[in-house]
């Protein structure tokens, strides 16, 4: 099929962004990369009378440290995000989930402000950002305001966004005492949604842990940070009793649906046998060990 009728706009800049989306009273979208909307438009699944094309505004794409921040443009394209340094070495759990993000022809052209835009609830970058702590920047006609990344995604393709917003600046904070880490997902073929994922990160002191950050996605209609699981952590120590322990609790702060690919039941057994692999993983890179 192809797209309804619309109007396309370039604008050349955030501001003149903002003003065409005003002016399209509610009936506009804006492209980013497309891998999300130009599907949508060509099943006529979405018919705005209005799209405004962000890809001529070169200053939204970026990646860049700011003292414990590491700060990405919102047209920061997957790929980008994939082979940074700076990202490998400041938001290891990142890079590590990057190669699971679809195929790389689409890591290629899509970007992580449409990604968290879209809202999919088994996409990994709204979980990464969910994980992190993330600050999501939007600037509407009002100004700009920052969006806890827990805040943002309201339901699954959904966010908190009025519809003359957009998305400019992600910031992730730096995990600075995390030294263990681990990121662990499960798709039906490679390249295809989450069935399952979840990522942790862990802060070890004399042998215990004393901060954890446990997020999962594909197991409810949003990305989730798993706050009982976290504090579940700590004062344990390692070792496969203690991770079979972390999966019973990740199983137990989770109700998943059944869908067309698999039930419910195999979903919540699945997310725990994936934090069972995570803990260790991330629990023997704490201890300075190779996984």
């Amino acid at each position: 099929m192809k797209p309804a009728a619309f109007d396309y706009i370039a604008p050349d800049s955030l501001e003149a962004a903002v003003e065409a989306l005003v002016a399209a009273n509610g009936d506009g979208k804006v492209l980013a990369g497309g891998q999300s909307l130009m599907p949508l438009l060509n099943f006529r699944m979405s018919r705005p009378a209005v799209v405004v094309d962000l890809m001529h505004i070169p200053e939204m794409s970026f990646i860049e440290l700011r003292e414990n921040t590491v700060a990405i443009g919102a047209l920061t394209r997957h790929a980008d995000i994939e082979f940074s340094d700076l990202i490998a070495q400041r938001l290891p759990v990142m890079a590590a989930a990057m190669p699971y993000v679809a195929h790389l022809a689409i890591r290629n052209k899509g970007t992580i402000g449409g990604s968290l835009s879209h809202a999919d609830p088994a996409a990994e970058l709204p979980m990464l950002a969910v994980f992190y702590g993330a600050t999501i920047k939007a600037q509407g006609p009002g100004g700009r305001r920052d969006i806890a990344a827990e805040d943002f995604f309201v339901s699954a393709l959904a966010n908190c966004l009025d519809p003359d917003e957009i998305v400019f600046e992600i910031d992730f904070p730096v995990l600075t005492s995390h030294p263990g880490w681990a990121f662990e997902e499960v798709a039906r073929r490679f390249g295809d949604f989450a069935l399952a994922s979840i990522a942790v990160s862990l802060e070890i002191l004399e042998g215990r842990v004393v901060d954890a950050r446990v997020a999962v996605m594909g197991v409810a209609d949003t990305p989730r940070r798993l706050r009982e699981a976290e504090e579940a952590l700590a004062g344990v120590q390692g070792g496969p009793r203690t991770a079979a322990r972390f999966a019973e609790v990740v199983r137990a702060c989770v109700s998943p649906e059944s869908d067309i690919h698999v039930s419910a039941e195999y979903r919540k057994n699945l997310i725990g046998a994936l934090a069972e692999r995570a803990f260790t993983t991330a629990w023997t890179r704490a201890v300075g060990a190779k996984p």
